[in-house]
């Protein structure tokens, strides 16, 4: 038996009540969905036009899409936080076994950077990159498909992991000696290691990806410093990601040899060192943040400046400031443990590097800022969202310089102070523009917008729930309340606790707004048609093509000669001329082996969690096989014939002409 299933078996299935009742829900969820999917006959469409879709835009929404169900997942986990310390006051024991709480805190942390904030940071580059630099797809469509299903099945074992076995409990950057066998001897940090494999091989293809695509594939005239900020951020971010994720996808390798075969890379026996580990999981971690952070800056740059209705103030030291931080960002990482005696000469130079690297996102606050300043400003959600982040973020921003000075954050390092400081800039910088992203960019995806009103009470309800929820902890912080406490009886801390569970619960009602926004947009979709963008009409030649942009993107690849080419071509009355003639367009198609390629790696990686060697073994020559035939399969490209794409040019232009006379 233990052959056919290696270490699978009955005690495999968690006892705990809450998961219990969470797989329960969850099944049902599944049932239910598949039931309606069956009904409605749906799965050969989901196949055909979803699940084997090569087009960057189907691609974008899927991680979108799977982002948010993760999202639903790592902020419930987060509440539970928030409420086992609330009810834990005096040193009670809430209602949480303190392991379960440790693998809570894990996943959260794992889910959030991994499978919400990195997957909408990759679905919106594969949303608008494309369209921004004039160009029909990536550069290679079949790979983009193939990391998406990567990154969607590394997300369903960390969800696996819910029903079957454990998840780590080690905190999310998974430190030895505690990730090791003897400390860890379950599989929960296996499923930690398989599932950041998998996802990590997805997310640096795309890094791969993005970057031929925006150097090899720009419109006919574009130049670099043509380019929309968000596309150069899309760059740099492209860069880091071919830099970095190789030292990630190394060191959990490492990892996994010490765990499965003896290895002593990260103890202390036969010449390891756990510090060794620490310092090449922060040479990836620390860029990483960056990662998240760049895109979102540069949604912010199209936010504010289409609803400024001004060209974006400073855009060479926007570009300048982008590509200063992506340097910067390699030489800053020692931060994250200046407690741990590296020596002040050390930790002198990495605390000024820190202190540097705020100079040039200051830069793009100021440019924001002066881009807002005289402009007729129009107060939607996206722009609210903008305008959240400038503050959120600048305070996040200033704690950040306090702890880059390594005798303060000797003493605040252990503490609630740097959680408050984290999720300062993480969710002021990174949160704040999925939303303002998720909404800005909704009517270029599915041509029609979100629900306003519903949006605004999202965005009032997250402001201030986050201030609610962090502010306290920075106090905390102060008085000596140290991280991933399960439970306390200090009785000065319990107001500040109580205040951050009600912040959680603001939250709550935030996300359940967003949901609305999302419910009541699609039930009015008819009365929110968005053809032209306007007044969501970005400087860019990615609102040159209709809201839904068709399959082809753009029927003739338009001529780029400066960053506000489209913008001019509109206030001088041709930027909706009809082309003279229309020609054939090559367009990849559909395939399959992105997602069968991904679904044995991904099966691979639940049996290599379980020691489960036969199935590693079929699964493994599976994935080659299909990667091998993948390869040598016939092209199968096909032509749009001239006549089509004109029939559908028409049904668009007369829609046009009928919004714009009605507007």
């Amino acid at each position: 038996m233990s052959f056919l299933l290696g270490k699978l078996g009955p005690d495999a299935i968690p006892y705990d009540p809450i998961v219990l009742v969470t797989v329960a829900l969850m099944i049902l969820g599944g049932i239910a969905a598949v039931a309606g999917i069956t009904y409605f006959k749906k799965w050969s469409y989901l196949w055909n036009e979803w699940f084997t879709s090569v087009d960057h835009k189907k691609i974008g929404i899927m991680y979108i899409f799977v982002s948010i169900v993760m999202l639903v997942r790592g902020f419930a986990d987060a509440i539970m936080m928030r409420l086992q310390q609330f009810l834990a006051r005096g040193g009670g024991e809430g209602y949480l076994h303190p392991e379960h709480y440790d693998q809570i805190f894990t996943a959260h942390g794992v889910i959030m950077i991994f499978f919400v904030a990195m997957g909408l940071v990759v679905g919106f580059m594969n949303i608008s990159v494309p369209l921004q630099i004039g160009a029909r797809d990536v550069a290679f469509p079949l790979l983009n498909s193939l990391s998406f299903w990567l990154f969607a099945g590394a997300a369903g074992l960390m969800m696996a992991s819910l029903a079957l076995g454990e998840f780590a409990a080690t905190g999310w950057m998974a430190y030895p000696p505690l990730s090791g066998i003897e400390y860890s001897p379950g599989v929960g940090v296996d499923y930690y290691i398989w599932a950041l494999q998998v996802s990590g091989l997805g997310t640096l293809l795309t890094g791969v990806n993005f970057f031929v695509t925006i150097i090899k594939m720009r419109a006919p005239g574009m130049k670099l410093m043509d380019m929309p900020i968000f596309t150069w951020t899309a760059l740099v971010t492209a860069v880091l990601i071919i830099a970095t994720f190789p030292v990630l996808t190394a060191t959990i390798a490492m990892l996994s040899l010490d765990r499965y075969f003896g290895f002593h890379f990260f103890t202390n026996d036969l010449g390891g060192s756990p510090m060794l580990y620490v310092n090449l999981i922060w040479t990836w971690g620390h860029p990483e943040v960056y990662i998240l952070v760049l895109p979102a800056f540069g949604i912010y740059s199209e936010v504010v400046a289409t609803f400024s209705r001004k060209s974006l103030f400073g855009y060479k030291s926007m570009v300048y400031a982008t590509v200063a931080i992506g340097v910067l960002s390699l030489v800053v990482w020692v931060h994250h443990f200046f407690t741990m005696g590296a020596g002040g000469n050390v930790n002198a130079f990495f605390g000024i590097m820190t202190m540097i690297i705020a100079i040039p996102t200051g830069v793009k606050i100021f440019s924001w800022l002066f881009t807002m300043y005289k402009g007729r400003i129009t107060f939607t959600t996206p722009m609210l969202w903008s305008l959240g982040f400038l503050v959120t973020f600048g305070i996040g921003g200033l704690t950040g310089v306090l702890m880059a000075v390594p005798p303060a954050d000797f003493l605040v390092h252990n503490s609630l102070f740097l959680i408050a400081h984290f999720h300062n800039v993480i969710i002021g910088g990174v949160v704040f523009a999925i939303f303002a992203g998720i909404i800005y960019y909704w009517p270029k995806m599915f041509g029609w917008r979100l629900n306003e009103t519903w949006g605004k009470a999202a965005f009032w309800f997250w402001f201030f729930g986050f201030y609610f929820a962090f502010m306290p902890l920075y106090i905390l912080g102060f008085m000596g309340m140290t991280r991933r406490l399960n439970t306390y009886d200090n009785p000065e801390w319990d107001p500040y606790v109580t205040i951050a569970f009600f912040g959680s619960v603001l939250v709550a009602i935030g996300i359940v707004c967003f949901i609305m926004q999302i419910v009541v947009g699609f039930l009015q979709r008819n009365q929110t048609l968005d053809l032209t963008g306007d007044p969501w009409d970005a400087r860019t030649l990615e609102w040159s093509t209709s809201s839904p942009a068709p399959f082809y993107n753009f029927a003739h690849l338009p001529q780029a000669d400066g960053v506000d080419r489209f913008w001019n071509d509109k206030e001088n009355g041709v930027a909706y001329a009809r082309p003279a003639k229309y020609e054939d367009i090559h367009m990849p198609t559909n395939r399959a082996a992105g997602f069968i390629i991904a679904m044995f790696i991904t099966v691979m990686g639940f049996a290599l969690v379980w020691h489960i060697w036969w199935l590693v073994a079929v699964t493994f020559i599976g994935a080659i096989i299909s990667f091998i035939n993948s390869s040598f399969t016939k092209k199968v490209d096909y032509y749009v014939p001239a006549a089509e794409v004109e029939r559908i040019e028409n049904e668009r232009y007369a829609l046009l002409e009928k919004h714009l006379k009605k507007d």
